[in-house]
């Protein structure tokens, strides 16, 4: 199950998405918020498992078909994901947000720690609202410099530099300059915080 964990949103969404669902009528039949659908399928959460099994519910399928499309790379000797093979995902309402590209990398679930890892580019003028994260987050900056306000603090991350935060604290990274902005995020979840 564990492998299973970090893709659990994704397919969520694919799921929703082809069913021509909304995050409300999902929310609703699952007796849950629609701020935790969005976490869950934005890879900022996951769910406990009675809350996803109601999820499942919810989209009219069962779980045999939901996991099988959760990637699963059990028993695999190495993972090597070409850049070019890097999926870009959506970790934000596109209406709300603003120069936020996010490329996912790696994921899996290790001793009952989730663990993903993605690039984010984070354009001038970039804008987004302060999100919380159910896993602590680790950032690398490859290229240009950010500033996160992490709660009521600042602080200014330049390239080389790196950031290690609770996620559940109201964070949003900034960028302030005229170039884009790439760094390499890790989240480290724990089954304790489904």
């Amino acid at each position: 199950m564990e492998d299973y964990l970090i893709g659990i949103g994704k397919r969520l969404k694919e799921i929703r998405k082809k069913s021509a669902l909304t995050i409300h009528e999902v929310a609703g039949r699952a007796g849950v918020s629609n701020g935790l659908i969005s976490r869950i399928e934005n890879g900022r959460t996951i769910p406990s498992l009675p809350v996803l099994i109601e999820l499942i519910h919810s989209l009219d399928t069962d779980v045999t078909y939901f996991f099988e499309g959760v990637k699963n790379i059990k028993n695999a000797k190495f993972i090597h994901l070409k850049k070019e093979d890097y999926q870009k995902i959506e970790k934000e309402d596109r209406s709300e947000t603003k120069g936020f590209n996010y490329y996912h990398i790696f994921s899996k679930s290790i001793n009952s720690i989730g663990f993903e890892a993605v690039i984010l580019e984070v354009e001038p003028d970039s804008k987004r609202e302060k999100v919380i994260t159910d896993a602590w987050e680790f950032k690398y900056i490859i290229k240009g410099s950010v500033t996160y306000i992490i709660d009521d603090a600042e602080v200014v991350v330049n390239e080389g530099d790196s950031l290690c935060f609770n996620g559940r604290l109201p964070h949003v990274p900034e960028n302030r300059t005229t170039e884009n902005c790439v760094m390499l995020v890790l989240y480290f979840y724990s089954e304790s915080n489904s």
